[in-house]
């Protein structure tokens, strides 16, 4: 995501639209959160991963993030800060020496509690595995309390910890949707769906 500065050099009185003064903005590359060298060279890349099995593995666990929060009943906004916390993971670990549905159920379990939308262990564990059930055409039936459920659900508090651990603990996501909203305002669109939606889709994609 990008970050919008002011300009060094603003008139003091600003932009007019319509009835109301506005600073100018500048959007720059320069202050992306992700540095160049990581977009380029990535850790599942470095580890002989394809680009393009790559990209499908994030779509995939963006997707899979999506359809768990659904169902989990969470709300948008922690729908997509898990995404974020997905993507700027596997921007420092590899793909390969990290399971991709394990990830994202941790990030899923960690963006419910940022967003004060708290969901048990217990319950994103079952939502993904009624997902993969769905995925393999089976009958779906809930996850049995064994061995390998205490198992799985160990392995995605670790993966919550060590998503923590990788971000420094820095997990707050300031997302766009705001700001798009109060563009369209101005703009006088806000009641124009198509591009309401279509701004909020575009956005979700950039975070």
């Amino acid at each position: 995501s990008l970050r919008v500065t002011k300009m060094a050099a603003v008139p003091a009185e600003g932009i007019l639209i319509g009835d109301k003064m506005y600073s100018s903005v500048e959007i720059t590359l320069k202050n992306c959160v992700i540095p160049e060298e990581r977009v380029q060279f990535t850790a599942s890349m470095v580890d002989g991963l394809d680009l393009e099995v790559e990209t499908d593995l994030r779509i995939v666990g963006c997707e899979l993030i999506q359809a768990a929060g659904i169902l989990l009943k969470l709300p948008q906004v922690a729908m997509a800060t898990s995404q974020v916390l997905f993507q700027r993971f596997y921007y420092s670990k590899s793909f390969v020496k990290h399971i991709m549905e394990i990830v994202a159920m941790a990030c899923v379990h960690l963006a419910s509690k940022i967003e004060e939308a708290p969901r048990r262990v217990r319950d994103v564990v079952n939502v993904f595995h009624h997902l993969r059930q769905v995925r393999e055409r089976k009958k779906s039936a809930p996850m049995p309390l064994d061995a390998s459920y205490i198992n799985l659900k160990n392995q995605v508090i670790k993966a919550e910890r060590r998503v923590l651990k990788e971000l420094g603990f820095c997990v707050h996501v300031q997302h766009p949707h705001k700001i798009i909203v109060m563009y369209l305002q101005v703009l006088e669109c806000e009641r124009n769906q198509h591009l309401v939606q279509t701004s909020w889709v575009a956005s979700d994609g950039i975070t």
